[in-house]
């Protein structure tokens, strides 16, 4: 099958290397040119926020992935993701192209209970409400026979290459330098995370999925839910340090996002740190795999490659 990746972050890289492995004829999709990439993986030029652009990035695919990540900033959020939204949709409705949206779960907002897929789409706040717009955006599509789509889901993920975790950069790597982990929330909530390999499998199973996978969103499964000072635990005991946790307490994160527009970003999301943050996964689980990788082993994985990073 020939598929686009659009966007090349941790999913879009984990995402070729799933799609190449298993025969896949990738082309990645990116607004300028790419160091490094795989063997036989081709590259085009590929501006979503231009709509002419995004229409020739998926004429020549069979599958579309939307794996394109924005600065971690709502105001860019607010205005360019409903644009890229439109003007990829209008791609695959050109080419015929399958459309599989890589997605996070910000679009329940505020939530009291397990997260499942019908949940109705939030208004809360900036980055969650946008999430629902473009989600609408697509399923209207979807609804209106224009294009076949669907969206996998992941939790917060962690994993190789993944250099916008909460687990790696703020986790592991100051574990590795002897250094105390630093947290957004309380580490002993329960919260589920998802291995970043993990989600590119989910990807790429619904990018050959059957038509009747599609139009609805999916949860990627996850390993059992543990805490953030659980897994901390374990990454701490695999490469022999000493667990120390420094948490953030929300109003600092409000005074120093102020001079720090990423982390000023992360306030409205609390909601996702002061409560137990879970995923219902059953119905991926039952179409397609169970077996998500033990954290023990993706935390292994991943310190590994913090370790690489360190020599490099």
């Amino acid at each position: 099958m020939r598929v686009t990746i659009l966007g090349y972050g941790g999913l879009g890289r984990a995402a070729v290397a799933r799609l190449q492995s298993q025969g896949d004829e990738v082309t990645v999709g990116h607004y300028r040119p790419l160091k490094g990439l795989p063997k036989n993986v081709a590259f085009i030029a590929c501006d979503v926020l231009d709509a002419a652009s995004a229409r020739r990035a998926c004429a020549d695919a069979d599958a579309v992935v939307f794996a394109v990540a924005f600065p971690y900033l709502s105001d860019v959020w607010v205005r360019d993701y409903p644009t890229a939204m439109k003007n990829v949709i209008e791609g695959c409705a050109a080419s015929g192209a399958r459309f599989v949206f890589a997605d996070n779960l910000y679009m329940y907002g505020p939530q009291t209970r397990t997260l499942v897929e019908d949940m109705p789409l939030t208004r809360f706040g900036k980055k969650p409400r946008v999430r629902a717009e473009i989600t609408r955006q697509w399923m209207d599509a979807h609804r209106a026979g224009r294009i076949r789509g669907v969206a996998v889901r992941a939790s917060d993920y962690y994993g190789p290459d993944a250099p916008n975790s909460i687990l790696g950069p703020f986790g592991i790597a100051p574990l590795l330098a002897r250094k105390p982990a630093v947290l957004l929330h309380a580490p002993d909530r329960p919260h589920d995370f998802t291995y970043l390999p993990d989600f590119a499998r989910a990807v790429a199973d619904l990018v050959h999925g059957p038509d009747d996978a599609y139009g609805r969103a999916w949860h990627v499964p996850n390993a059992p839910t543990q805490t953030p000072r659980q897994l901390l635990e374990q990454a701490a005991d695999l490469m022999g340090a000493q667990l120390k946790i420094t948490v953030m307490p929300k109003p600092l994160i409000g005074v120093m996002g102020i001079f720090n527009k990423p982390l000023g970003a992360t306030y409205e999301m609390a909601f996702q740190r002061d409560r137990a943050y879970q995923v219902d996964a059953s119905a991926f689980s039952s179409a397609f795999f169970r077996d998500a990788t033990p954290f023990r082993q993706g935390l292994r994985e991943t310190i590994a490659w913090y370790r690489t990073q360190a020599k490099a």
